[in-house]
């Protein structure tokens, strides 16, 4: 066999974090925002994303305490949903994902609005303490943060709001930015994705590399 390479799935894990930690810039990161941040860039495959990568107001802290009290996971996407590994889940959390539920289409047509926002609305009866986990589309992410300026709106404990894309994706994660008051993690700009929220999320509910 001409190929010669690393076989076991452990030592690739370790080498690639350890990679990750040689030449991605991590000093600005706390030591819990580190670890979400290094599965984010190996998600990605661009140390460069460090530089994009924002946590806000003790997210990663705020989401694993919501997670191990039994918090669901609001997912805008299937890619995302489905990339949740559930034996990290500390509650057997609910991971849910309404994109898809029979009465999105509906409610899409009478919002004038695409599916993936019209989507959130079927997560109101979840919404209150959860972890919601936007990685696709960027009109899910602006439709949150209008739901959320309703006073009678419940509020999630944590907010990774990482949609990838060339319209609406940076605008939209600059509008999560700057209401200071919730937790959140973003990449700036137009990158991001369902891998990257995936690895967030992953990272979030397993305290350990």
């Amino acid at each position: 066999m001409p190929h010669k390479y690393e076989t076991s799935g452990p030592a690739i894990y370790r080498q690639s974090f350890a990679i990750i930690r040689s030449e991605a810039e991590l000093a600005r990161f706390s030591a819990e925002e580190e670890s979400v941040a290094v599965r984010m860039i190996h998600a990605a495959g661009l140390v460069e994303l460090a530089a994009h990568i924002h946590f806000q107001n003790d997210v990663v802290n705020k989401a694993r305490a919501a997670l191990e009290q039994g918090a669901p996971i609001l997912c805008d996407a299937r890619m995302v949903s489905e990339g949740i590994t559930r034996k990290r889940l500390p509650a057997d959390n609910q991971v849910i994902c309404t994109l898809n539920d029979e009465r999105t289409p509906t409610l899409a047509q009478e919002m004038a609005n695409t599916r993936s926002a019209a989507a959130l609305e079927l997560w109101r009866p979840y919404l209150e303490g959860a972890v919601v986990a936007i990685g696709n589309a960027p009109t899910a992410l602006f439709h949150l943060l209008n739901m959320l300026e309703d006073p009678d709106c419940p509020h999630p404990a944590a907010i990774i709001g990482c949609p990838v894309g060339f319209v609406g994706a940076a605008e939209s994660k600059e509008a999560l930015l700057a209401n200071t008051e919730l937790p959140s993690c973003i990449v700036r700009g137009r990158l991001g994705g369902s891998a990257v929220t995936v690895a967030a999320i992953n990272a979030m509910a397993d305290r350990i590399e």
